[in-house]
C-alpha cells in the first residue's frame, strides 16, 4: 500500500485492525512508533510520521511502543509488497538468512547484486537489508523478554544475535534501556524443557477449517492433530526437537510451545509457522474481493508448508489417487527414510524424511513402499534436485522461474506446479484450474472454462481456490 497521511491518521482514529501490520505511526513529540492500533492517547496529526516498515521507524530514531508492542503485529503478505524482489527479501531476511552469510550472498541467491538490493529495500521500506534485520532480531528478543521467562543470553541467541555484548549494545542503543529493564517483574527460569512464544493474525481466522485440512494429509509419526492443537516434530540443521500450536482467538494469535532444543534455530523455525498458517493474509481484503464466494468463511486460509521439499512429496504421492491412501503412503516414507525420535507426545516419533536421505537411494526402494514407479522416478527427480541445488523451495523471486523449473522434474505436470505454486511459495494468484474438485465445484469439465470463470477473482484465486474446494466438503 502506498503511505497516505490523511488515510493513515484516519486509520489510527479508528484504530481500525485492517492496517495492523500495514504501517506504523511514530510520534514527533515522545520519539515512540506504535500499531494504527494502539490504545494510547492518540496524538496530534502534525506529530505524526508514518511508515511502511517498523525498522525504519527505528533507523528513524524511534523507540518502539511497550503498550501496543509493534513485535507483535502481523506481517506482510505477498500482494502487500510492490516488487516481489522485496517480498522474497524480506522473507529470507526474517527467516535468519543474514546469521551466516552476508548481503552480498543473499543477493546472490536473489539473482541481483547486492547493490540493486539495498536499493528496491530503501525504496520500498525505507531501510537496507542489515538494518532490516537488526530490528526485526531486536523486535523477538522484545517478546522474548517480555513474554517468557527465559535467560537473557538464551534470548539473545534465539533472536539471531552471535554475542551478548552485541545484543545488549543494539538493544541500548535503540531502546535507551538495558535487556533486563523488561525482566524486573520476572525471575528467569532455569532447566525448562520449553518456551511458549505468540505469533499474531489479522481477524477473522478460520483455525478450524486450517486443521480440517491438514488433519487426513499429515505425514503419521510427524505430525499430529490432536482436538484444536497442531504438533510436529522439527528438524533444522543439526537442531531437533518439536512444537505445539493452539489458536487463541482473544489475542488473534497463535500459541507456539517450542522445545528449548531449537531455540538456536527460534527465528528460522517461526518463519515457517508463519508460511505453513498463512499468518501475513489480509482477510477482510480477500474476502471482500471474492464476494459471495467468501460470505461463509472470510477467514478462510490457503495452508502452506512447513517444509517445501515435505510438502512435495506429500503433493507427488496425492496424484490421482485419494488423500488417505496418500497418507498411508506417506506413513510409510517416513517409517522408511524418517529418523527415530523421541517427544513428549506419543504421536510424534519421527523426524520428516529428508531430502539427501531419499536422493541416497534407488527407484525400487521407493517403489516397494506401495508407489508406482512414475511416483518413486518423480520423488527421487525431486529429492535429488533439492540435494543438488537445482531447485530450491526457499527463495522464489520469480514464482514463474521457480515453477518452470519444477516442470523439468519428472511426473511434475501443470496440477503439481500450482499446488506447488499456492503452498510452498504462497503466491495467492495460484489457481490449480485442472483439479477435479475445482472443476465440479465451477460446474464445468473443461479447465479453459474454470480459468475464464476464476479471472474475476484475480489477484486471489488461490483463495478462491480453498473456497470452492470447502463448498465440497467431502473432497477435504
Amino acid at each position: 500500500m502506498q503511505l497516505n497521511r490523511d488515510q493513515c491518521y484516519q486509520a489510527i482514529i479508528t484504530r481500525d485492525p485492517r492496517f495492523d501490520g500495514h504501517f506504523f505511526v511514530a510520534v514527533k513529540s515522545t520519539w515512540i512508533y506504535c500499531r494504527p492500533i494502539c490504545r494510547s492517547k492518540r496524538p496530534a496529526f502534525e506529530n505524526c510520521e508514518f511508515f511502511r516498515h517498523a525498522a525504519a521507524a527505528e533507523v528513524a530514531g524511534y523507540r518502539p511502543c511497550l503498550r501496543c508492542r509493534p513485535e507483535l503485529a502481523p506481517g506482510l503478505a505477498p500482494a502487500d509488497s510492490a516488487d516481489r524482489l522485496t517480498l522474497a527479501a524480506v522473507r529470507q531476511i526474517e527467516a535468519g538468512s543474514l546469521r551466516d552469510q552476508s548481503v552480498s550472498d543473499l543477493a546472490a541467491r536473489l539473482g541481483v547484486s547486492d547493490r540493486h538490493l539495498r536499493r528496491v529495500l530503501l525504496e520500498n521500506l525505507g531501510v537496507t537489508p542489515i538494518q532490516l534485520a537488526q530490528t526485526h532480531k531486536l523486535l523477538l528478543a522484545k517478546q522474548l523478554l517480555t513474554d517468557t521467562a527465559l535467560p537473557i543470553i538464551d534470548v539473545a541467541f534465539a533472536s539471531g544475535f552471535s554475542s551478548l555484548r552485541r545484543f545488549n549494545a543494539l538493544f541500548r542503543q535503540r531502546y535507551s534501556f538495558a535487556p533486563k529493564a523488561l525482566r524486573q517483574k520476572q525471575r528467569a527460569a532455569k532447566d525448562v524443557s520449553s518456551c511458549v512464544c505468540r505469533l499474531f493474525y489479522r481477524p477473522p481466522f478460520d483455525w478450524h477449517s486450517l486443521l480440517a485440512f491438514f488433519s487426513p494429509r499429515v505425514f503419521i509419526g510427524v505430525e499430529q492433530i490432536d482436538g484444536e492443537t497442531y504438533r510436529r516434530t522439527v528438524k533444522i540443521g543439526s537442531h531437533q526437537g518439536w512444537i505445539s500450536v493452539e489458536n487463541d482467538p482473544a489475542q488473534s494469535a497463535l500459541r507456539i510451545e517450542v522445545s528449548i532444543s531449537l531455540l538456536p534455530v527460534l527465528v528460522e523455525l517461526l518463519a515457517r509457522l508463519r508460511r505453513l498458517f498463512d499468518l501475513e493474509a489480509t482477510p477482510q481484503q480477500i474476502a471482500a474481493h471474492l464476494g459471495a464466494l467468501a460470505e461463509n468463511r472470510p477467514g478462510l486460509r490457503v495452508p502452506g508448508a512447513f517444509d517445501g521439499f515435505e510438502m512435495a512429496v506429500r503433493a507427488i504421492l496425492g496424484q490421482q489417487i485419494s488423500v488417505k491412501a496418500a497418507t498411508t503412503l506417506a506413513g510409510r516414507m517416513t517409517n522408511r527414510f524418517g529418523c527415530a525420535t523421541v517427544t513428549p507426545f506419543s504421536g510424534l516419533t519421527h523426524l520428516a524424511p529428508t531430502a539427501p536421505a531419499i536422493a541416497a537411494a534407488e527407484v525400487n526402494d521407493i517403489a516397494q513402499l506401495g508407489i508406482t514407479q512414475s511416483r518413486a522416478k518423480s520423488i527421487l527427480g525431486i529429492a535429488r534436485a533439492v540435494t543438488n541445488g537445482s531447485i530450491s523451495f526457499d527463495v522464489a523471486v520469480s514464482v514463474e522461474d521457480a515453477l518452470a523449473k519444477l516442470k523439468e522434474l519428472p511426473g511434475i505436470g501443470d496440477w503439481t506446479v500450482h499446488y506447488f505454486a499456492m503452498r510452498v511459495y504462497g503466491w495467492p494468484d495460484a489457481f490449480p484450474h485442472s483439479d477435479l474438485g475445482i472443476l465440479k465445484a465451477l460446474k464445468t469439465k473443461n479447465p479453459r472454462q474454470a480459468l475464464a470463470l476464476a479471472e474475476a477473482w484475480r489477484p486471489w484465486r488461490a483463495y478462491a481456490a480453498m473456497h470452492l474446494w470447502k463448498s465440497l466438503e467431502k473432497n477435504l
